[in-house]
């Protein structure tokens, strides 16, 4: 282990969010260091959003880390083990930021910011500012997209005043003159799929849970037009029983988030259909329901899966 580096990188199956906040955050700490010891990395494949964002702002694409062991890291975007990249827990972990709920143990304290925001980069740029350092317009454009994607361009039920003062305050900085236009952009390019196989748009945005009933697999996909996905509902419905079957998830789910008619159509392989469908509250039809007003993975699904299937 070089103990003169340290890693910040996101989780598997990397977001916008999860890229950019390390990013960000390794430009923070070596600023405020004076020193060049931390560096971004991901853990595993870009989506479409993601590489738009990054060309867009002139980022070069993190270096991939495929095991952590030994590693010094800094998480952001995640604390479970279960969505972190293979070797985490034989890491040194020194430090998470986060906006999703904790469950993480440790065998020594360390410093752990998690703030219930919209963004994990929302919280590093008040980092940014709590320091007094200055982002760059190229940055504050790459992390104004995280945000703008993680909040559903403000729609989502995660967004706080905290998240809108910052969207305006990264928009001035970067130039974007219109930020709501910029976010129909990006949600344009996520929810082109017609290239992507049924198995790289569950993965696209897709995270393990691991509840006392077994191992859950929740995936999203916005769009803003669901008729982009008609005639796919049976191709993912068969690659999620397959995910289920070949990785031994208790259940796996894909919501469809269509972010103009604010509602979500979820697709559903799981071993107790019966008891997914008391958790959502709806007959699913040949594993299939749309249920209006639900936009947020953190703040509305995942939720009712721990209720349920956690206790």
């Amino acid at each position: 282990m070089d103990a003169s580096k340290i890693y910040i990188l996101g989780h598997k199956s990397p977001d916008l969010d999860s890229v950019a906040s390390a990013i960000a955050l390794a430009e923070l700490k070596n600023k405020s260091e004076n020193k060049d010891k931390y560096s971004a990395r991901i853990a595993g494949e870009l989506n479409k959003e993601t590489i738009f964002a990054l060309d867009r702002f002139g980022f070069e694409k993190p270096e991939l880390l495929e095991n952590a062991q030994g590693q010094n890291l800094i998480l952001v975007d995640h604390n479970e083990f279960e969505q972190a990249v293979d070797g985490t827990q034989e890491a040194k972990i020194l430090e998470i930021i986060d906006h999703h709920k904790l469950n993480f143990k440790y065998s020594e304290p360390i410093y752990i910011n998690c703030r219930p925001w919209g963004a994990t980069c929302s919280i590093i740029k008040s980092l940014f500012d709590t320091n007094n350092i200055s982002i760059s317009k190229e940055l504050a454009g790459l992390m104004l997209s995280a945000i703008l994607v993680d909040t559903v361009i403000t729609k989502s039920p995660t967004v706080t005043d905290f998240d809108k003062t910052i969207i305006e305050d990264l928009a001035r900085i970067s130039g974007v003159a219109d930020w709501k236009e910029y976010g129909m952009e990006l949600f344009k390019v996520r929810s082109n799929v017609k290239e992507l196989a049924d198995a790289e748009i569950i993965k696209s945005d897709f995270k393990d849970f691991d509840f006392k009933s077994g191992k859950f697999g929740i995936g999203q996909v916005e769009t803003v037009d669901l008729n982009e996905f008609a005639g796919r509902e049976e191709g993912l419905l068969l690659e999620l029983k397959k995910l289920r079957e070949n990785n031994n998830y208790h259940s796996v789910v894909l919501f469809i988030t269509d972010i103009m008619k604010e509602g979500s159509l979820f697709l559903v392989s799981s071993s107790a259909m019966e008891e997914v469908e008391k958790t959502l509250g709806q007959k699913l039809e040949q594993g299939k329901v749309y249920i209006d007003g639900i936009l947020s993975r953190k703040k509305q699904v995942a939720p009712l899966f721990v209720k349920h299937f956690d206790k």
